[in-house]
């Protein structure tokens, strides 16, 4: 039966008000009731096999000359001037003039494409065959903020969406009862720039990362309160969200309302699936033990990449783990003691994740990437420390279609700048999205009347990464 009520607006804005809201709630409706929250964009042209992402940063800035970038003459010119033929960098402590440093690695080749590794990663070492390691990254950060922020927004400076982010808009997620984006830190050190890592910029909020814990239980307050059954939260979360919605009705623009519904919608259905997605119980001691975490030393990031593969297996689209939180990779003095502790903590855990994904026929559809905010200069500093380097470092990816067992790129004869097939940190964004089969010069978001791309329309995928 008809109500036979007619709110008839007075002028054209009280109608497009008014239009707007009930237009906001059938939104509002559909995306609560979506299977993925993904972009209104066709869909990848190309199949892709990388579904999932596990971004492992180093933060603080690791030295890829006593990593992943043998250089031999670096050695034999140790304690001399930079050459003159080598253009003068601009350095984050000013110390451009200081002798070069050697390099007290141990380095070897390995798999069939000879990669040289040092001493600090000769577990990872052992998975060379699938590492596809690329020698000439380089970034506009010359300091911690500016280097962190563009390694993950694609800006030196903050308000961009993430690109975990990036990937939650133009994918979605595989399983509505996970976040599409998880973070997970080594410690409760705050990153530089804290939560904006992972933030969502100018998108609506329900892209932004959610920060699980690296010790104890990985979701604090995931369980109800005491006293209070599941019917229960039901039924207050049914209130919360029609009192939400009534008052959302004439803010239809305010994207951390719909942001907080959902969040709450997603914290009640993760109190049925995540308890499970995160026991580690259930993993035999074979597995802890291949991820190190029987070892003091590893347990933690061990313990972290173990979560990583458990949240690859029910569906989590983009996880990122830190490693030194706090920018403890930073090493302008002490870079044998430093660099010695945090490669030992991280390589048998990298190594084991690895592994792991690789035995469960992962890897293949997992695309993992190793790296930092940027590299660290040939020259010295403070005397057995070295400088902040964005002119040329190096970063590695493995599994999720890329092509292992190669370098690809190059930096000079001391690793102090890209020179071959430089890949600036948009070209590195655009690679990933790439690979996960998004072509990033469609993957746009309209903000204030300007598309925008997480590249910022200046990078270009290194398409040769992709095995065939």
């Amino acid at each position: 039966m008809s109500c036979n009520r007619f709110d008839l607006p007075n002028t054209r804005r009280e109608f497009l008000q008014t239009a707007g809201c009930g237009f906001g709630a059938v939104a509002l409706a559909g995306l609560l009731g979506e299977q993925s929250a993904a972009a209104a964009i066709p869909l990848p042209q190309r199949a892709a096999k990388a579904k999932s992402v596990i971004f492992l940063f180093m933060e603080g800035g690791p030295s890829h000359l006593d990593t992943f970038d043998y250089k031999p003459l670096l050695n034999k010119l140790a304690g001399q001037s930079l050459p003159a033929s080598f253009k003068p960098p601009i350095t984050a402590m000013g110390e451009s003039k200081s002798p070069l440093l050697e390099c007290k690695r141990t380095w070897k080749q390995y798999g069939q494409g000879g990669l040289w590794i040092s001493d600090w990663f000769q577990n990872v070492a052992q998975h060379a065959d699938d590492l596809a390691v690329i020698h000439s990254c380089a970034s506009s950060g010359i300091n911690h903020a500016g280097g962190v922020c563009s390694m993950n927004t694609g800006s030196v400076f903050g308000g961009r969406p993430s690109l975990g982010a990036w990937a939650s808009y133009g994918l979605g997620s595989e399983n509505q009862n996970l976040p599409g984006f998880v973070v997970i830190k080594d410690s409760e050190a705050t990153v530089v720039n804290g939560v904006r890592n992972w933030g969502n910029g100018f998108m609506p909020a329900v892209y932004q990362g959610v920060e699980f814990n690296s010790d104890g239980v990985p979701i604090k307050y995931l369980d109800n309160p005491k006293g209070v059954d599941r019917k229960r939260q039901r039924d207050k979360l049914d209130l919360l969200g029609a009192l939400n919605r009534d008052y959302g009705a004439s803010r239809a623009s305010n994207t951390e309302l719909d942001a907080r519904i959902r969040g709450y919608e997603l914290a009640y259905k993760m109190q049925a699936e995540a308890p499970q997605a995160v026991d580690l119980s259930k993993e035999t001691e074979a597995t802890k033990q291949l991820y190190g975490m029987d070892n003091e030393a590893t347990a933690v990031f061990g313990r972290n990449c173990l979560l990583a593969r458990r949240l690859v297996e029910n569906g989590v689209r983009f996880i990122q783990l830190y490693s030194g939180a706090g920018s403890k990779w930073d090493s302008h003095k002490g870079i044998e003691v430093n660099h010695s502790r945090l490669c030992n903590a991280v390589d048998k855990p990298i190594a084991g994740l690895l592994a792991d994904l690789k035995a469960r026929g992962l890897l293949d559809e997992t695309l993992v990437i190793w790296g930092g905010e940027f590299g660290r200069t040939p020259m010295s500093e403070q005397g057995d420390g070295r400088d902040h380097n964005p002119t040329g470092f190096t970063m590695w990816m493995a599994g999720g279609g890329v092509k292992g067992g190669q370098t690809y790129g190059a930096t000079d004869d001391l690793g102090l700048y890209a020179v071959e097939d430089r890949l600036h940190v948009h070209d590195i964004h655009s690679t990933i999205l790439y690979l996960m089969g998004l072509d990033h010069t469609q993957l746009v978001y309209n903000h204030k009347g300007r598309p925008e791309r997480i590249d910022q329309n200046e990078g270009h995928p290194m398409t040769k990464l992709l095995g065939a």
